[in-house]
Protein backbone atom coordinates (compact mmCIF):
# COMPACT_ATOMS: atom_id res chain seq x y z
CA UNK A 1 0.00 0.00 0.00
CA UNK A 2 1.70 3.49 -1.16
CA UNK A 3 2.32 6.28 0.94
CA UNK A 4 -0.26 8.32 -1.04
CA UNK A 5 -2.97 5.88 0.24
CA UNK A 6 -1.95 5.70 3.72
CA UNK A 7 -2.25 9.70 3.80
CA UNK A 8 -5.89 9.73 2.27
CA UNK A 9 -7.09 6.76 4.53
CA UNK A 10 -5.32 8.95 7.67
CA UNK A 11 -7.11 11.95 6.78
CA UNK A 12 -10.17 10.22 6.37
CA UNK A 13 -9.98 8.67 9.67
CA UNK A 14 -9.22 12.38 11.00
CA UNK A 15 -12.50 13.66 9.43
CA UNK A 16 -14.63 10.95 11.36
CA UNK A 17 -12.61 11.82 14.80
CA UNK A 18 -13.58 15.24 13.88
CA UNK A 19 -17.03 14.35 13.13
CA UNK A 20 -16.93 12.18 16.49
CA UNK A 21 -16.04 15.36 18.80
CA UNK A 22 -18.53 17.34 17.22
CA UNK A 23 -21.76 15.39 17.55
CA UNK A 24 -20.62 13.25 20.56
CA UNK A 25 -19.44 16.54 22.94
CA UNK A 26 -19.66 19.50 21.06
CA UNK A 27 -23.20 18.90 19.54
CA UNK A 28 -24.36 22.26 20.99
CA UNK A 29 -21.79 24.95 20.27
CA UNK A 30 -19.47 23.59 17.19
CA UNK A 31 -22.63 21.24 16.16
CA UNK A 32 -24.43 24.79 16.22
CA UNK A 33 -21.64 26.42 14.09
CA UNK A 34 -21.07 23.45 11.06
CA UNK A 35 -24.83 22.37 10.71
CA UNK A 36 -26.04 26.42 9.89
CA UNK A 37 -28.95 24.93 8.59
CA UNK A 38 -30.57 23.35 11.72
CA UNK A 39 -32.64 25.64 13.94
CA UNK A 40 -31.10 26.55 17.25
CA UNK A 41 -33.21 25.19 19.15
CA UNK A 42 -32.85 21.55 17.54
CA UNK A 43 -29.42 20.75 19.52
CA UNK A 44 -30.24 20.41 22.65
CA UNK A 45 -33.32 17.89 22.21
CA UNK A 46 -31.20 16.00 19.61
CA UNK A 47 -27.38 15.67 21.76
CA UNK A 48 -28.54 12.14 22.27
CA UNK A 49 -29.16 11.23 18.47
CA UNK A 50 -25.84 13.37 17.74
CA UNK A 51 -24.14 11.62 20.12
CA UNK A 52 -25.19 7.87 18.57
CA UNK A 53 -24.47 8.96 14.88
CA UNK A 54 -20.84 10.58 16.80
CA UNK A 55 -20.01 7.17 17.91
CA UNK A 56 -21.02 5.06 14.54
CA UNK A 57 -18.44 8.01 13.28
CA UNK A 58 -15.70 6.80 15.74
CA UNK A 59 -16.43 3.14 14.20
CA UNK A 60 -15.50 4.03 11.01
CA UNK A 61 -12.74 6.19 12.18
CA UNK A 62 -11.15 3.22 14.44
CA UNK A 63 -11.51 0.08 11.48
CA UNK A 64 -9.65 3.05 9.28
CA UNK A 65 -6.57 3.46 12.00
CA UNK A 66 -7.02 -0.25 12.85
CA UNK A 67 -5.59 -0.82 9.18
CA UNK A 68 -2.13 0.74 9.90
CA UNK A 69 -1.33 -1.97 12.57
CA UNK A 70 -2.32 -4.58 10.17
CA UNK A 71 1.01 -6.23 8.62
CA UNK A 72 -0.59 -9.00 6.84
CA UNK A 73 -1.02 -6.72 3.05
CA UNK A 74 -4.15 -8.93 1.89
CA UNK A 75 -5.83 -8.31 5.25
CA UNK A 76 -4.84 -4.51 5.43
CA UNK A 77 -6.51 -4.20 2.09
CA UNK A 78 -9.74 -5.77 2.78
CA UNK A 79 -10.19 -3.36 5.81
CA UNK A 80 -9.41 -0.82 3.89
CA UNK A 81 -11.59 -1.67 1.28
CA UNK A 82 -14.41 -2.42 3.60
CA UNK A 83 -14.45 0.79 5.73
CA UNK A 84 -13.68 3.44 3.33
CA UNK A 85 -16.83 1.71 1.13
CA UNK A 86 -18.58 2.22 4.59
CA UNK A 87 -17.86 5.78 4.51
CA UNK A 88 -18.26 5.93 0.50
CA UNK A 89 -21.66 4.82 1.09
CA UNK A 90 -22.22 7.10 4.19
CA UNK A 91 -21.67 9.94 2.37
CA UNK A 92 -23.69 9.40 -0.69
CA UNK A 93 -26.70 8.36 1.22
CA UNK A 94 -26.21 11.32 3.58
CA UNK A 95 -25.75 13.40 0.39
CA UNK A 96 -29.19 11.59 -1.21
CA UNK A 97 -31.18 11.94 2.23
CA UNK A 98 -30.06 15.47 4.12
CA UNK A 99 -27.48 17.66 2.22
CA UNK A 100 -25.71 17.70 -1.04
CA UNK A 101 -22.26 18.84 0.66
CA UNK A 102 -22.04 15.76 2.21
CA UNK A 103 -21.01 14.23 -0.56
CA UNK A 104 -17.93 16.69 -1.15
CA UNK A 105 -16.85 16.53 2.52
CA UNK A 106 -17.75 12.50 3.66
CA UNK A 107 -17.65 10.20 0.58
CA UNK A 108 -15.60 11.93 -2.17
CA UNK A 109 -12.10 11.61 0.13
CA UNK A 110 -13.29 8.49 1.01
CA UNK A 111 -13.70 7.30 -2.53
CA UNK A 112 -10.33 9.41 -3.69
CA UNK A 113 -8.90 7.27 -1.06
CA UNK A 114 -10.36 3.78 -2.68
CA UNK A 115 -9.08 4.47 -5.60
CA UNK A 116 -5.68 5.22 -4.86
CA UNK A 117 -6.23 1.55 -2.82
CA UNK A 118 -7.07 -0.11 -5.66
CA UNK A 119 -4.76 1.43 -8.39
CA UNK A 120 -1.99 0.56 -6.04
CA UNK A 121 -3.02 -3.34 -6.28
Amino acid sequence: MGTITQILIGLVALEHIYILWIEMFAWESAGKRTFKSLPAELFKPTKGLAANQGLYNGFLAAGLIWTFFISDILWKTNISIFFLSCVSIAGIYGAATADKKIFFVQALPAILALIALLLAL
